[in-house]
């Protein structure tokens, strides 16, 4: 069955939220995602959305997601940040991941943004060999900080 990609919609955000938590159970810490489906739809598709999201489908089954939204770099200008992409396991090897990925990075490209970012694990050696293939610079020196709030 064909694998499609389009835009996430408010009613997909149920499907989005269940990927989600299954990506943070891959990166072994469920207990951090307190989102929930309501949430994504008032933060994606509300007033002011803070987020975009496209969906692989295969049939009417949402098969993975990519979640980004624009930064502003100082040095460069406009960028596009991209927070999250998963494919559910049974699906993977089948080119979707490579689909979200890439029209992710193709709407970058047309929003003239000067850079397409993303953190990867580094454990997660699938991803970091995912992300080769497309060349990317996986940058050992920058030290990422956060304070939760």
């Amino acid at each position: 069955m064909e694998i499609s990609i389009r835009p996430g919609t408010a009613e997909d955000m149920e499907a989005v939220h269940l990927l989600i938590k299954a990506l943070a159970e891959y990166e072994r810490a469920p207990s951090e995602v307190v989102t929930t489906p309501s949430q994504l739809i008032e933060d994606g598709f509300g007033n002011h959305p803070k987020f975009e999201c496209i969906v692989a489908t295969q049939g009417d089954e949402i098969i993975g997601f990519a979640l980004f939204y624009t930064s502003y770099s100082t040095w460069k200008g406009t960028c596009l940040y991209l927070e999250d992409l998963l494919v559910t396991e049974s699906k993977r090897r089948t080119g979707a991941g490579s689909m979200l990925f890439e029209k992710v990075l193709s709407i970058a490209k047309e929003r003239g943004a000067k850079r397409f970012e993303w953190q990867v694990l580094d454990w997660n050696e699938p991803a970091i060999n995912f992300y080769k293939k497309y060349n990317a610079d996986l940058d050992p020196e920058w030290i990422n900080g956060k304070i939760f709030l």
